[in-house]
């Protein structure tokens, strides 16, 4: 189960087993007050800064969202996506709720970039994936429908189940849909994370996609949220997690210690770059 990503020159394979792909998360203005004024003046300059970081830091793919209030993001969208790929050389995961943006990027977007995102909602299947067949890209499949997000993990598979179906109906390879199996704040509902939990291990199991999440919304509202985040992405990993959408500055050394404790780490190179290049930068910054 491999999904293949590609930006204008490098090629990022996602697949079980292997090291686990990060997607940066860092250019999406929501609570991200400078971004988003950034945004809205249409000044990309903070966009392209912060693709060039996360790759520095150890993202794979960057995540590339305009919506912030006061935006047009059939406009914006393609030209941030033009932004991130003249400084960085990897995937782009194109993030939008609007169906012509996505189409707007997809149409100037360089390589095979995946689409953030469909879900179980009809609209969203009838409009989405007709969009990823015809780009010849890779999607993400929200576990949520018209009834919102299941707070049971069998409900939760079975609109992954739908996503992928619906995909395969039309032409796209099972592996190239990634499932989202939703981290919902813990803060609020204690069994969150456990539902989530075992939505990836019944995904891994019954459909063998692989799997994203964005982890820090775990968190929300709790103190010391990168330790909760650390650990949360720990288990997802070990559950069946293999990309996450995450700040790599933050996460990437809890990610590279869930390969290493996996065996997937040999000698622990992986661990070892990531703290090494993480501890350059530090002291770069520091100097400054």
């Amino acid at each position: 189960m491999k999904t293949v990503l590609r930006g204008t020159k490098k090629e990022v394979v996602i697949q079980p087993d292997a090291l686990t792909v990060i997607i940066g998360e860092r250019i999406n203005p929501t609570g991200r007050k400078k971004l988003a004024a950034a945004l809205v003046a249409g000044d990309l300059e903070y966009v392209r800064r912060e693709a060039i970081a996360q790759v520095r830091e150890g993202a794979h793919v960057i995540d590339v969202n305009v919506g912030a209030a006061g935006v047009d993001e059939v406009d914006l969208l393609p030209k941030a996506v033009l932004a991130v790929a003249e400084v960085v050389d990897v995937p782009i995961c194109i993030d939008s709720s609007s169906v012509e943006a996505i189409e707007a990027a997809l149409a100037v977007c360089p390589g095979r970039p995946l689409v953030n995102s469909v879900n179980g909602e009809e609209e969203k299947l009838e409009r989405i994936l007709p969009l990823v067949k015809k780009y010849n890209a890779a999607v993400i499949g929200l576990t949520m429908d018209d009834k919102g997000i299941p707070n049971d993990p069998h409900a939760r598979l079975a609109i992954a189940k739908k996503i992928v179906d619906r995909a395969e109906a039309i032409g796209i390879a099972r592996e190239d849909v990634i499932i989202d199996c939703l981290a919902l704040t813990m803060g609020a509902d204690s069994k969150a994370g456990l539902v989530t939990l075992k939505t990836i291990e019944l995904v891994r199991k019954e459909l063998g996609n692989n799997i994203t999440l964005g982890a820090s919304n775990a968190s929300f509202g709790l103190p010391e949220r990168e330790v909760i985040n650390a650990g949360f992405l720990a288990m997802a990993v070990y559950a069946g997690m293999n990309c996450p959408i995450v700040n790599p500055r933050k996460s990437r050394l809890a990610l590279a210690v869930a390969d290493l404790v996996l065996g997937r780490d040999d000698y622990a190179m992986n661990y070892l770059r990531a703290y090494r290049e993480l501890q350059k930068l530090a002291q770069e910054e520091a100097q400054q």
